[in-house]
């Protein structure tokens, strides 16, 4: 019965929403998706692995589809702040547009300093009229970390010389959904790291209101879109762990999904970049591979049209999609506990896979260093046998 309500409720508000005028008059979505050769059978398809990556059942499969149809009557208005411009380039940049890359180039983004025509004053008189024409209702995403306090203004923008946290609290205050895409915005990426001269700050950190983290140097694109699906279908939360970030998306760990899992566990390990291990495609976790620390949903979704990711290419996950993980992952290349510097979980946490020694690793209590020692250990035995 649960079911059959959140359906009829949900089948409400996208009635709701068709009510609203599309913000783009010359062209429907269903149109614009088969211009650009994507058959009504592909579009049904990529709905139902939509509705799937949201963990919702199969029933909700045509709401998503009616969902993406009705994106054109949101508004979007996309700042850019402290940022290297890479998450906006996850999602528009694409030799072969996907179903994802193609509904986020239709939206109606009234704002988006990458893409738009408008500059200077003109610019500035967009992002304002936006603001006014569709206080409430608008979808505010922002890449970037932000400078604030002593050091908000290391960023101006514009003929006015506006700060990005003045023009990020207003647009805030303006909208219905709140979104930080990317690490920096989500959690101050590499801007507030250390020594953070520019006292860069998360959104989070410069608004009162909720926001819905979808970090990753850069996310997904479906992690991206899937959120403005979400929020069209429900218009409330999803489901947030302690950092905001929906668990459909962040639910699982890099190491708990990730390809390499067998070889793990089988205490096959790359050495160095460039062995025998690294060609045969052992696990990465001894040349630093923070997969065991990061929640993410890369090895499923994957970037570049999803055929590939870091791991399967060759170099273990950074922790990107983790708070201050600019800190306390690095160095890079090294488990954690190879580093001088204070670690996520303190000193020495987290015993390298070939050092004695039993470690608690992370809060979970999963001791992976000593896991990973006793499959070597197996592995030997076996061998010798």
């Amino acid at each position: 019965m649960e079911h059959a309500q959140v359906l009829k409720k949900v089948s409400a508000r996208l009635g709701e929403l068709s009510k609203l005028p599309r913000l783009r008059e010359n062209m429907t979505i269903s149109q614009m998706m088969e211009e650009n050769g994507v058959s009504r059978r592909d579009f049904m398809k990529w709905a139902a692995g939509m509705t799937a990556m949201l963990s919702l059942p199969s029933t909700f499969t045509p709401l998503m589809a009616q969902a993406a149809e009705l994106t054109d009557r949101l508004p979007v208005v996309w700042l850019h702040m402290a940022e290297c411009t890479g998450c906006s380039e996850s999602l528009l940049r694409s030799d072969a547009p996907t179903v994802d890359s193609l509904i986020f180039d239709y939206i109606s983004l009234e704002y988006h300093e990458t893409i738009m025509a408008a500059s200077g004053w003109q610019a500035e008189e967009n992002l304002s009229n936006a603001l006014s024409k569709y206080k409430g209702r608008l979808i505010l995403m922002v890449e970037g970390a932000i400078p604030a306090g002593e050091g908000e203004h290391y960023l101006t923008i514009g003929t006015h010389g506006k700060t990005g946290a003045a023009i990020a609290k207003e647009a805030a205050d303006a909208a219905a959904a709140i979104f930080a895409i990317g690490a920096c915005s989500s959690f101050g990426g590499v801007q507030a790291a250390y020594p953070n001269p520019t006292n860069a700050k998360p959104l989070s950190k410069i608004t009162n209101k909720t926001v819905i983290n979808v970090p990753g140097c850069p996310p997904s694109e479906k992690n991206i879109v899937g959120q403005v699906l979400h929020y069209i279908l429900f218009g409330a939360l999803p489901a947030l762990d302690v950092y905001n970030r929906p668990k459909w998306a962040y639910g699982n760990r890099i190491h708990d999904l990730c390809e390499r899992r067998g070889r793990f566990d089988a205490g096959e390990f790359v050495e160095q970049f460039g062995d025998e291990g690294a060609k045969k495609g052992y696990c990465l976790y001894k040349v630093g591979c923070k997969g065991p620390y990061t929640f993410n949903n890369c090895s499923q979704e994957r970037f570049n049209q999803h055929t590939s990711w870091p791991v399967q290419a060759g170099h273990g996950c950074i922790g990107c999609s983790e708070p201050d993980f600019w800190d306390a992952m690095g160095p890079l290349e090294e488990p954690l506990a190879n580093k001088l510097y204070q670690t996520l979980y303190g000193r020495g946490a987290d015993k390298t896979a070939d050092k004695a020694g039993v470690a608690l690793l992370s809060a979970a209590g999963i001791a992976i260093a000593a896991h990973a020692a006793i499959a070597v250990v197996k592995g030997t035995k076996k061998d010798e046998e």
